[in-house]
């Protein structure tokens, strides 16, 4: 069988498929409609899509029968010129006679100079039309048709334990629907009762029924908010928004002379404010390594409902110091990954794109939103801070002390040494004596500088402050001032001993120098020591083998001197494993106490010390707690209606001070309905005495003496004066 003729084989297939789904995809759609407008979106998304699936196996089911006995029958029909004979392009070439073969091989290139016809049927468009606007009336259908009511009388019980009094109004009846806010993603409810507890923003409604029918209805809220029930028939509606957790009661025109109806309780759930975790880095300033180019971040954003899929990075350059700090601002779009309550936020910056240099620093912070509507809660993660430092030899913290890179910029010229040694030995035989000799003198010079630095980190005394190694705009001629010892060279004389006379500043050495600055560095062994006892140790052998170094170079022996120089750049590395060194603090220096005014009694520049008169205690606003408290002691007697309203407008006052403000309202409520009831003044009494704030700190009075103690203190009274 030709190429041509199994891809008309295929593509018949998949246009037989692709109709079959257009044509009945129009029935599952439409249930799915109807679904969701009389259910909910839940069941009616699995219908549909469980519609399609079977739509789709049935469809390639169909599509199976057009196989290759098909296109044989397709092709002799529409092929007069094959005659008949395109099964043969089918028969294994061994069971073929030769006349056989002779015909497929003309069949072959029949087909070959002339391409197999199209085999497709055509759809059924009016069919398929047809369906589809069958199913675009349904849905309409749905969609407009009225909203479903619950009918008054699947009304649930009301839950009231009122007694039957003839012409007194009275609930029988009762729903609550529930209707939380779209953006939160629960479904709407009906509560039997009607006590509830949603989400902050959902949206209430009230059915109720009454018998007899009162004149007038009314919710009525413990913050004094009143809400009027409208009558439609014979049942009672209302709606409210649920912005705050309150408590409420049913009050029915005519019920003024019976108990106080059940106090009702509406708790609202907070939406709470996103949560930002970062994930990377795990540190909160990062420096910039060698050879960084990117930098790597990734958040994780959680909250109850959701998190909008995008996220803005808000990243801040600074660039330059002091005075002359410029900032340059830059806002990204990320967009999260992972399920709406907990989205990741991940972000590769290009340093280069975006301008960062030695010194700079990079701030990154990142701000999500949440999923509440109409306004949408925002939520910032902790600023990230990248830093290229100027001098990657250095940082500091507060740890214990000042903490610093061990190895200066300086101290990395060793293996400059030892390639300038090997390059020199390299050359010795093209080289003069002479030549050789200032060449091998030279980098000698070069390692004793090195030396002498080291010296001084260990509070070695210096020989003589060397001077820097020689540049390449320098004058290759030997002179006094290069470093070398010379009879004419005269140490300063600062104090009693040697020190060297620095005539580079702050070039190399820092550290010293600002010991230098404020004192001997070698007078106090603390103040002198920069390193740790191991790290000291170490880079002592260091010295001992660049002094090694030194001799040989000096001598014109570059070949012997490189073990050792070798032997001191290890030594080096070694120190550099000891990442950082810690400076102990020093104490405080108090001045010396003046010995003459002691014990002299001269209270002169001294200010009193003796106390002013007590300022007496206000009257205590957060008294009424503790009158109710008193006055609930006493179960025989009735509760004072006085301390009752007094106590609750300290609480409408303090509620945010009280952990359970509506609990207290409702124990509130029930003494007051039911004052004989010690069930419920004790649990008022509990309740208070966990909500009274604390009396402040009062000084306690003494305890009367006993009589022992009274003639005691008369016997001190009359004993005469001494």
């Amino acid at each position: 069988m030709t190429r041509s003729a199994f891809d008309r084989l295929a593509q018949a297939r998949r246009h037989a498929g692709i109709g079959q789904l257009l044509l009945g995809v129009a029935m599952p759609v439409a249930v799915g409609g109807v679904l969701w407008r009389i259910a909910s979106p839940a069941p009616a998304l699995i219908v549909a899509l469980a519609g399609i699936a079977v739509l789709a196996a049935l469809a390639w089911r169909r599509s199976r029968a057009f196989d290759t006995a098909w296109l044989v029958r397709q092709l002799d029909a529409q092929r007069r010129d094959l005659d008949d004979s395109s099964d043969l392009l089918l028969a294994p070439p061994a069971t073929l006679t030769p006349l056989q073969h002779l015909q497929q091989a003309r069949i072959r290139e029949r087909l070959r100079t002339q391409p197999a016809p199209d085999l497709r049927a055509p759809w059924p468009w009016p069919r398929i039309v047809a369906m589809w606007l069958a199913a675009a009336v349904v849905v309409a259908a749905a969609a407009l048709w009225p909203a479903r009511t619950s009918d008054p009388g699947t009304l649930a019980p009301a839950d009231e334990d009122t007694p039957v009094v003839p012409g007194v109004p009275r609930l029988i009846a009762q729903r609550l629907h529930v209707a939380p806010p779209a953006y939160t993603g629960q479904s709407p409810r009906d509560e039997a009762t009607l006590d509830a507890k949603a989400p902050a923003g959902s949206r209430l409604a009230w059915t109720l029924r009454f018998v007899p029918q009162p004149t007038r209805a009314d919710l009525v809220f413990h913050d004094g908010q009143r809400i009027a029930l409208v009558r439609d028939g014979d049942i009672w509606q209302a709606t409210h928004v649920l912005v705050k957790s309150t408590l409420y009661r049913v009050v029915a025109a005519g019920t003024e002379t019976q108990p106080p109806a059940k106090l009702r309780r509406l708790d609202a759930v907070p939406d709470r404010v996103p949560q930002v975790k970062v994930l990377a880095p795990d540190r909160g300033l990062s420096l910039v390594a060698v050879g960084q180019t990117r930098w790597a971040l990734a958040f994780e954003a959680r909250d109850d409902y959701g998190v909008a899929s995008k996220a803005t990075l808000k990243l801040t350059l600074a660039q330059g110091s002091g005075e002359n700090i410029a900032f340059k601002e830059q806002v990204m779009t990320l967009h999260g990954t992972g399920p709406a309550t907990a989205r990741r936020f991940a972000a590769s910056l290009d340093l280069k794109a975006l301008g960062m240099a030695v010194g700079d620093d990079l701030i990154a912070q990142l701000t999500v939103h949440d999923t509440r509507a109409p306004s949408p809660q925002t939520a910032q993660s902790p600023g990230l801070i990248l830093r290229w430092p100027a001098d990657l030899g250095q940082e500091s913290t507060g740890l214990e002390g000042l903490v610093k890179k061990v190895m200066p910029a300086y101290f990395r010229s060793q293996r400059q040494i030892i390639i300038d040694a090997e390059a020199l030995q390299k050359q010795k035989r093209g080289l003069a004596a002479d030549t050789f000799v200032t060449r091998s003198d030279g980098i000698g010079v070069d390692q004793r500088i090195l030396r002498l630095r080291y010296g001084q980190f260990l509070g070695e005394e210096a020989e003589g402050e060397p001077q820097p190694p020689p540049t390449s705009d320098t004058d290759d001629d030997h002179a006094d001032d290069d470093g070398h010892d010379h009879a004419s060279e005269t140490p300063a004389a600062q104090d009693d001993h040697d020190h060297a006379t620095s005539a580079t500043g702050t070039g190399f050495g820092r550290e010293a120098d600002v010991l230098e600055a404020y004192g001997h560095t070698h007078d106090h062994a603390e103040a002198a020591t920069l390193l740790d006892p191991e790290t000291r140790a170490t880079l002592k052998k260091a010295l001992d083998q660049m002094w090694q170094s030194e001799l040989h170079l000096r001598q014109g022996q570059p070949d012997r001197a490189l073990p050792f120089a070798y032997k001191a750049l290890e030594y080096i590395k070694q120190v550099q494993q000891a990442t950082r060194i810690y400076l102990a603090r020093v104490g405080p220096e108090l001045p010396p106490i003046d010995e003459t005014r002691r014990m002299g009694g001269d209270r002169k520049g001294i200010a009193s010390r003796a106390l002013g008169p007590l300022a007496p205690m206000p009257d205590d606003a957060d008294a009424a707690p503790a009158r109710a408290w008193r006055a609930l002691a006493d179960d025989g007697a009735p509760a004072d209606v006085a301390d009752l309203d007094a106590l609750q407008a300290w609480l409408h006052t303090n509620e945010a001070r009280v952990p359970d403000a509506l609990d207290l309202f409702a124990a509130i409520d029930e003494v007051r309905g039911d004052p004989a009831c010690a069930s419920c003044r004790a649990r008022l009494r509990a309740m208070l005495w966990s909500a009274s704030p604390q009396p402040p700190a009062r000084v306690p009075r003494r305890s009367a003496p006993d009589d022992a103690g009274r003639r005691y203190l008369d016997a001190l009274q009359q004993e005469p004066a001494r």
